[in-house]
């Protein structure tokens, strides 16, 4: 497999989507559709579960999101499998591509994607690998 990095930026767009039943702590359920610049370019649409108190600095929640465009110009979609936690203003946050779940030009796609913020401007680093290409003679 040919591991590779790339950097861009998304947008994101979230839309309440109710509170667990029955749960005593302050917790929630959103979607939510992000769209994606740079060599990973295109649409994602997502759902999100959390939990805590992000205004006092603890909270914690897990998504997954289905990403549909190209990269680096092969085209097709995979699931990223999110978990993050805050504590005491703490983040930490983990992003997976979710195995097995690569179609199109990128099936067997495995990495990670960190997610940022700077400037108000949302960004992504991509590290990630593809099978090499089948040798044909």
């Amino acid at each position: 497999m040919e591991s590779t990095s790339v950097t861009g930026t998304f947008e994101i767009a979230y839309t309440p989507a109710g509170s667990w039943s029955g749960a005593d702590d302050p917790a929630s359920r959103m979607t939510f559709t992000k769209t994606y610049a740079g060599p990973l370019a295109g649409t994602s649409s997502g759902e999100m579960l959390t939990a805590g108190r992000p205004g006092d600095g603890s909270a914690g929640y897990v998504a997954l999101e289905r990403f549909t465009g190209t990269l680096a110009g092969r085209h097709g979609s995979c699931v990223l499998q999110h978990s993050g936690t805050m504590l005491a203003g703490r983040d930490s946050l983990l992003v997976v591509v979710t195995p097995g779940s690569g179609s199109g030009d990128l099936a067997g796609i495995a990495g990670t994607l960190a997610l940022t913020m700077e400037d108000g401007v949302h960004r992504y680093r991509f590290d990630y690998a593809l099978p090499l290409p089948a040798y044909s003679a």
